[in-house]
């Protein structure tokens, strides 16, 4: 070792969404070499894994003076810190490297493991967990309790998506996220049929890759309209339905309904006459039905009329 060399530290972190030992190979090879490797918690998740692969760890928790003191003679010290880093070590390190009276060794930030993505999803389970035992209003919620607000956040979705907020966008995305994770929370604790967000999930994940052949399977499609014509015969044999109103949710707003419904004859090929009678409703579902075969979603149109709407409201009582 040349003694005038200052060393090397390591900050090595690891994200505690990953398994704890599914460390990369820098990582593991760079531990291997260290002269020390020191660690603050004595119940750090990757020291079992660190023993076991014979890489001794020291306890301790040293300051920055401490830690340049220790690669002093061209040594090398890593040391384990949490998946955000040592905050408090990294500024006294900052600190003495600014003071300009100490030789520094070389600093190095080492992420032994990253996160994949939807990683963040592993805290949404787990913040939902904890809060659906903790929280007094959250832990008395059902599902039937629930609903209305499912309904509510979707709608405050379409609004962020028509109105082009980013922001918004990204919050309401969140909100309607919550729902599902909520509902499977709930879900995990029925005696009869219980069922958790992972099987909510593979449950999705089969679907999707049964309704995509063209992507998983042997088959092949060109156009977006080849890839509907795949996907409505899956769904056909899946479901085996009897009629094709079967599994149109007669909840919906009705300018929905009617156009789902118009869709369902159109893509059956029916010939099914409008009733009549006397009312708006019946003018109502002749107009949507129209909108569908023109290509237009009717609750889309109405919605930006009535954004129209109010924005000659405001603009009249702005003139008032």
């Amino acid at each position: 070792m040349n003694a005038e060399d200052p060393g090397r530290i390591v900050l090595l972190t690891a994200s505690h969404r990953v398994a704890p030992g599914l460390l990369s190979w820098p990582a593991w090879r760079t531990l291997h070499a260290a002269d020390r490797v020191l660690c603050a918690e004595q119940d750090h998740p990757q020291l079992p894994y660190l023993r076991e692969a014979g890489v001794g760890v020291e306890h301790c928790a040293p300051t920055a003076q401490e830690l340049v003191d220790a690669c002093a003679g061209g040594r090398s010290v890593v040391v384990l810190t949490g998946g955000e880093g040592s905050g408090p070590l990294t500024d006294g390190l900052a600190r003495l490297a600014g003071s300009g009276r100490v030789q520094m060794p070389d600093l190095e930030l080492l992420p032994g493991s990253y996160d994949l993505p939807g990683a963040r999803l592993l805290d949404l389970v787990q913040v939902m967990d904890r809060i659906r035992v903790e929280c007094p209003w959250t832990s008395q919620k059902t599902h039937k309790g629930l609903a209305k607000y499912a309904i509510e956040e979707a709608y405050e979705l379409v609004e962020a998506i028509e109105d082009g907020d980013r922001d918004e966008l990204r919050e309401e995305l969140g909100d309607v996220l919550l729902q599902v994770v909520f509902h499977a929370r709930i879900a995990e604790e029925a005696e009869d049929e219980p069922f958790s967000v992972d099987d909510v999930a593979a449950t999705l994940v089969e679907k999707l890759i049964h309704r995509h052949p063209h992507v998983f399977g042997d088959e092949t499609a060109e156009t977006p309209e080849d890839v509907h014509a795949h996907w409505l015969r899956t769904k056909a044999i899946e479901k085996q339905r009897d009629s094709v109103t079967d599994g149109v949710p007669l909840g919906q707003p009705g300018l929905a309904l009617a156009a789902k419904l118009a869709g369902r004859v159109r893509t059956a090929g029916l010939d099914v006459a409008l009733p009549t009678g006397d009312g708006i409703g019946y003018e109502l579902l002749a107009l949507a039905v129209r909108a569908e075969q023109d290509g237009v979603d009717p609750e889309a149109a109405l919605r930006a009329a009535g954004r129209a709407y109010r924005d000659a409201i405001r603009a009249a009582e702005g003139n008032g």
